[in-house]
């Protein structure tokens, strides 16, 4: 009966060890390059000419190791996108801040470099503007794609295009794009 507790005991161990080193948590934050793209916004009549804005993300990381050569990195991240217009010298920003959820393929290329691909659904939580442009949506899927970068065991950075493959708006047609670099830490 001893030898089966302690064999049990063992193998739990044994186990919890190799779990730990599948699953990999962290944080990561960093800056947005985000515009709009699709038709113009027109207000009262006037066309506005949209302008890519720099804005923020941050948050949570985790990376599930399915075999050398790939992995999931599932995420939620706090990130602001938008634009901002001008017509005729009248500027105002459009900043929408969303809870950003991508679910993305890492295809590790060496120990260094990885490619990353998949989806991110993204859910409207704040806007912040100077003018009433067009009901924004409150949900918004796209997909997101670029290359991570393995500093040190625990230390990483980011690079990654994020294409919005639905409206932002309800009455305009126009959909975010970003581009994000962060940077990173798991534990």
């Amino acid at each position: 009966m001893k030898k089966t507790i302690l064999v049990t005991v063992l193998l739990l161990a044994i186990s919890s060890t190799m779990q730990a080193q599948l699953v990999k948590f962290g944080i990561k934050a960093g800056l947005n390059y985000a515009n709009q793209t699709g038709s113009d916004i027109t207000i009262n009549g006037s066309n506005y000419n949209k302008d890519a804005i720099t804005s923020y993300h941050a948050g949570l990381v985790a990376e599930i190791k399915l075999t050398d050569g790939f992995s999931v990195q599932p995420e939620l991240l706090y990130s602001t996108q938008g634009a901002s217009y001008e017509n005729a010298g009248e500027e105002f920003k459009n900043e929408l801040g969303y809870l950003s959820i991508p679910v993305l393929a890492k295809f590790h290329l060496n120990k260094t470099v990885s490619l990353d691909l998949g989806p991110q659904a993204s859910f409207l939580l704040s806007e912040r503007k100077n003018a009433n442009i067009k009901d924004p949506e409150t949900f918004e899927f796209g997909l997101a794609g670029g290359l991570g970068l393995n500093i040190t065991k625990n230390f990483f950075l980011q690079g990654r295009y994020v294409l919005g493959l639905t409206e932002a708006s309800k009455d305009a047609e126009v959909k975010n794009s970003v581009v994000q670099v962060s940077a990173g830490f798991t534990f």
